[in-house]
């Protein structure tokens, strides 16, 4: 293959007609986006909607279940749940909106590199990143957390990033290894591109399936590593609250006020699964040798 035909060739696989097309053909994608777009929607524009005392403990209303009043119910002093929860999610998908995005670049990048660049440089990168998988993860954001300051959800978003990219950024580098040898990438190399040019316009946007379903995938599980330290006490801490927090503080009264537990591990639930859903019809359509039906 010449080299304009290589390249050309590559200007058509880069593009993704019908792309929305493909995806929305699944039922999962119209489940998943509807619910995705629910509660993305809930968490920010709920929050402002809320008075400034919505917080504030009722005096007439201790440990009280659902009602007109208090959709789901009030706390042991008194605070509304529904109130407290819609804070909290704000919290949790402010975390996962900064951390996914931030873990997939990431992978992205060092995973590129080291599969294209190859030699000490890529060496050196794959120590990193298999040095990094040994490593327990969770254990590790437990000990870093305190250090970052518990009360940050920013805070929490970069220690999430930060131990979150591995696994990506070891497939990336084998995808981008084998994309060293295409012809269309020699045909760049042949025409004077550099390494960085290279990497932005033929091999990263060939990866896009990949990091696109990262990503996706990567907010639920940023929203479940999330609350997973907020459970054990270690993520976001008082005076801010998230999904985290709530199920923390509900937990113990799991069966005697069920409410203050059900509720917001229903709303994780709904979070997680939505952006699982989403994630696998953007893989289906991304991907050319797929035949799945949603």
């Amino acid at each position: 293959m010449s080299a304009p035909t290589a390249l050309a060739a590559t200007a058509g696989d880069l593009d993704h007609p019908g792309l929305l097309r493909r995806t929305f053909a699944s039922p999962r994608a119209w489940v998943g986006a509807g619910a995705l777009l629910a509660v993305v929607a809930w968490g920010l524009l709920g929050s402002l909607l809320l008075p400034a005392d919505a917080t504030a403990p009722d005096s007439t209303a201790f440990a009280r279940p659902p009602s007109a009043d208090h959709w789901f119910g009030t706390t042991d002093i008194g605070q509304d749940l529904f109130a407290l929860t819609t804070l909290g999610l704000r919290t949790s998908l402010a975390v996962a909106l900064v951390a996914a995005p931030l873990a997939t670049a990431l992978a992205a990048v060092v995973g590129s590199v080291a599969g294209y660049v190859g030699g000490r440089v890529g060496r050196l990168l794959v120590w990193m990143i298999d040095l990094a998988l040994v490593l327990p993860s969770f254990y590790l954001l437990v000990l870093v957390s305190p250090l970052l300051g518990g009360a940050s959800w920013l805070a929490a978003a970069l220690a999430i990033a930060g131990f979150g990219w591995m696994v990506m950024a070891r497939v990336v580098r084998g995808q981008a290894a084998s994309l060293r040898e295409r012809d269309f990438v020699r045909a760049a190399v042949y025409l004077g591109a550099s390494t960085s040019q290279v990497l932005r316009r033929h091999v990263l946007p060939h990866l896009a399936s990949l990091l696109v379903v990262d990503l996706t995938v990567g907010v639920g599980a940023a929203v479940l590593t999330e609350a997973t330290l907020g459970w054990v006490g270690l993520g976001v801490t008082a005076p801010a609250v998230s999904l985290g927090t709530l199920l923390a503080a509900g937990s113990p009264a799991a069966l005697t006020r069920p409410w203050l537990f059900w509720f917001p591990a229903l709303v994780l639930v709904w979070a997680v699964l939505a952006t699982s859903l989403l994630g696998e019809a953007v893989r289906d359509a991304l991907d050319p040798a797929g035949d799945r039906r949603g």
